[in-house]
């Protein structure tokens, strides 16, 4: 019998910390309207206290667990999305299993950008079809506010702090991740990155200077790939799964952009009533946006519901998958 996996819980986690257009408009040459019109961000988190990337995980899997019957000694494995983990080694994934009380499971980061959670959860989907686990742990996280150059008026409007977690467990019914699709383009990368802190560009006071261990992105490149790239292979999933717009319950895209949102959502003929959209409340959250877009729209699924997910990230990197929800 076929083990598929399935997405048996959701948690979240968004800090307190509100950061509003209006804060902007005092921080960089913006305004409101102009932000609303070209992003639909009206607000972002903000991660502050001194807290990092674990801390916002532990507290999304908290919420997780408080809603399942699963003990935090069942968990065989933890994946951890994210661009901005607590340090560059060890791995934010060890710090987790520490601070949750997790010490019998193993984990690791995976890094895809915007496009990170998919493939983390395309990851985590191989070790339940192979028997190797039962229960793992999904982590989208990212403190994007220390990426952010707030003198820069085009990316700082855009990003802000979360965390999103889904539990994976084996399923012979015919729910859970059913097929994906992902692509890499690696002559993209110039055009979306931190251009200093990594083996090729190390950290010094020059760069330091430069402000290039923030964010760099060159917006009109990114964009036209992104509409292209996220409805381009969401079209190939459902072409290949057979599946109508009426067929869809929801489209569950990145949330990096309202226009790159509904540019994807026409492509797959779903009005605005099937698509997951929160980006107005939280910004570009990377890692975070697709979990703590389920985190919101929990409590309107239903079992057998089929779900589109699909990302566009820094690197290039893409990716869709169709699975069907398990609960």
């Amino acid at each position: 019998m076929k083990l598929r996996a399935a997405i048996t819980a959701v948690g979240g986690y968004v800090p307190e910390k509100v950061l509003h257009n209006k804060d902007l408009e005092k921080m960089v040459d913006t305004n409101d309207q102009w932000i609303r019109e070209r992003t639909g961000i009206v607000e972002r988190r903000i991660l502050d206290g001194g807290r990092a990337t674990s801390d916002m995980a532990v507290e999304a899997i908290k919420d997780l667990l408080t809603k399942t019957d699963v003990k935090v000694s069942e968990i065989d494995l933890i994946i951890v999305s994210t661009v901005s983990p607590d340090y560059v080694y060890p791995a934010t994934a060890n710090i987790i299993a520490d601070k949750i009380g997790a010490p019998q499971s193993w984990g690791f980061d995976m890094n895809a950008a915007c496009a990170g959670f998919l493939y983390a959860l395309r990851t985590g989907s191989q070790f339940i079809e192979s028997g190797m686990h039962k229960k793992v742990l999904v982590v989208g996280a990212d403190h994007m506010s220390m990426r952010v150059d707030y003198t820069d008026r085009y990316t700082c409007i855009l990003f802000g702090d979360g965390a999103g977690v889904v539990l994976l467990e084996p399923m012979t019914e015919e729910l859970g991740i059913i097929d994906s699709s992902f692509v890499v383009d690696g002559s993209g990368s110039q055009f979306l990155m931190q251009p200093a802190g990594g083996s090729a560009r190390p950290t010094t006071i020059e760069t330091v200077k430069n402000r290039e261990q923030f964010i760099f992105q060159e917006g009109r490149t990114v964009f036209k790939h992104a509409v292209k790239g996220m409805a381009d292979i969401t079209e190939e999933v459902m072409k290949r799964n057979n599946l109508s717009s009426d067929d869809v319950a929801y489209l569950v895209p990145h949330q990096a952009n309202k226009r790159i949102i509904d540019a994807t959502a026409k492509r797959a003929g779903l009005p605005q009533e099937k698509v997951m959209i929160n980006i107005n409340h939280y910004g570009n959250t990377t890692n975070a946006t697709i979990p703590l877009c389920l985190w919101d729209w929990q409590d309107q699924l239903k079992k057998g519901d089929n779900l589109l997910l699909a990302a566009f990230g820094g690197g290039f990197a893409w990716g869709s998958i169709y699975l069907k929800w398990a609960y």
